[in-house]
């Protein structure tokens, strides 16, 4: 089966399978959130991205391999509703921004900074510190050796924009600026974008409405 990305809260996952990782994604929760089970091919080592909602929902995808880390794309609390219940069943590792780890109401166990590196088995995700939705909000990139990138933004990038600034001028423009110069500037076309809610995308698909993203102000 071809992956899409489309998902709806109740029905199947949907699985992208790469050379030397599997993503597979999940829509949970009132609030329609995208979780990301990341699966390294060498080593079956798994990661949870966003422990949103619906634990028994997360666990059952997780299956009994477990998970050895679970990454909080940002403090908003329908991305850790079912942090402490996932973390409590499996011995996860807790991942979160630095400026955002007060916010999450689960100990964090590692503090991620802009360029950190954290691996699930074989692979390398890179951290980068998207501020504006959150102050600590991070996006983890993985450059695939063997194609394009992928890219899980959590809520500072989605089809047709970046995340809610909640019409504060400054947290826009630090939001633009982090996600053009860290994302949008270092990264192809082909990229492509997993969010925390919804349907993905690619930077290329996005890439030419930047311009109009920037006058309108969110």
């Amino acid at each position: 089966m071809t992956y899409s990305g489309q998902v709806t809260v109740g029905g199947p996952a949907d699985v992208h399978e790469l050379k030397d990782l599997m993503i597979t994604k999940i829509a949970v929760g009132p609030m329609d959130n995208n979780a990301y089970l990341l699966r390294c091919r060498a080593t079956d080592e798994q990661l949870l991205i966003d422990a949103a909602d619906e634990a028994d929902t997360l666990l059952g995808t997780i299956g009994d391999d477990g998970i050895a880390s679970v990454v909080t794309t940002h403090q908003h609390g329908d991305h850790w509703q079912a942090l402490a219940a996932v973390v409590d069943a499996t011995g996860a590792r807790t991942y979160a921004g630095r400026e955002d780890a007060d916010g999450i109401p689960v100990p964090t166990d590692v503090l991620v900074d802009d360029g950190d590196v954290i691996r699930v088995g074989r692979v390398e995700l890179t951290a980068r510190h998207l501020a504006g939705h959150t102050p600590g909000s991070i996006a983890l990139v993985y450059d695939d050796p063997h194609g394009h990138p992928h890219v899980f933004t959590g809520d500072c990038l989605f089809p047709g924009g970046v995340g809610n600034t909640r019409k504060d001028p400054e947290a826009f423009a630090s939001l633009i600026h982090d996600v053009e110069t860290k994302i949008f500037d270092v990264l192809p076309d082909e990229t492509w974008v997993y969010p925390g809610h919804g349907n993905d995308t690619s930077l290329g698909a996005e890439r030419p409405h930047l311009p109009e993203w920037r006058a309108r102000g969110w």
